[in-house]
């Protein structure tokens, strides 16, 4: 299984971010210098957070494209996790991956997500003035877009699925919004590797070593893009693909059908 996160603070249209792939730096709301201006009788303009969650979605998606990537379609289950954490931490104030006491995957699964992956951007936004549907859409893509770790979790080559919630705070107006991605368990990549020899052989996948007796064939099921590597050949397997390794003229090789 596959566990990815990543945290993101906007304050006052500043972006910091500290994290790495398998520690979470966790930061708290500061408290912000600035209110936002009533105007006796009227009620402030507020975006509207579920079109903003929308624009997310569309704006990460054209980002994918860009980078030759498939877009992520929706899972409901990701929706109803995102959604659930943003509310947490909007009305708890609390800031973090597990801000909730679980990691984002636990809740995911919580949620009826039956994952291969999941990964999680979070951030918030203040505005001490009026911030309108578009902008406070454009903000968070841009600051996730523009921190690395956030970035590589926008274009994991492995998530096909995607869920955006965004809530605020009726104590600080702060916006808090959760990115989440996934490849479900439904998903798995299932291959074969068949040893057509007349001896054992071994071949690499994605780093660990196989051994395979003559005559035999293995099963892998994984959750990303898997690499096999056999006597300086490398091959990528797609779902339901067979390799076959066989000896020729020219020796052994690592051949797919």
């Amino acid at each position: 299984m596959h566990r990815k996160v990543a945290c993101l603070v906007f304050v006052a249209c500043a972006a910091l971010a500290q994290t790495t792939q398998a520690q979470v730096t966790q930061r708290e709301p500061v408290a912000a210098s600035k209110s936002r201006t009533a105007v006796p009788g009227v009620e402030a303009s507020r975006p509207d957070t579920a079109e903003a969650a929308r624009r997310i979605v569309t704006l990460t998606n054209a980002f994918r494209s860009d980078e030759k990537l498939a877009p992520t379609g929706p899972a409901p289950q990701l929706a109803s996790t995102a959604r659930y954490f943003a509310d947490f931490m909007a009305r708890t104030g609390k800031f973090s991956h597990s801000a909730d006491g679980t990691e984002p995957a636990a809740r995911a699964k919580r949620f009826g997500y039956e994952y291969c992956t999941v990964a999680e951007n979070i951030g918030y936004v203040f505005s001490a003035g009026a911030i309108d549907t578009a902008d406070l859409a454009r903000r968070l893509f841009e600051g996730w877009q523009n921190s690395p770790e956030h970035r590589k979790n926008m274009v994991n080559p492995d998530v096909t699925e995607t869920a955006v919630a965004i809530a605020r705070s009726a104590t600080t107006d702060y916006y808090y919004a959760v990115q989440l991605f996934g490849r479900p368990m439904s998903q798995m990549i299932e291959f074969e590797v068949a040893n057509r020899t007349g001896v054992g052989i071994e071949y690499e996948l994605d780093g660990r070593t196989y051994q395979l007796p003559t005559r035999t064939t293995g099963t892998h099921q994984v959750c990303s893009r898997p690499t096999i590597k056999f006597r300086g050949k490398t091959l990528q397997p797609v779902n339901g693909q067979q390799l076959v390794i066989v000896n020729d003229q020219n020796g052994m090789q690592l051949q797919a059908q």
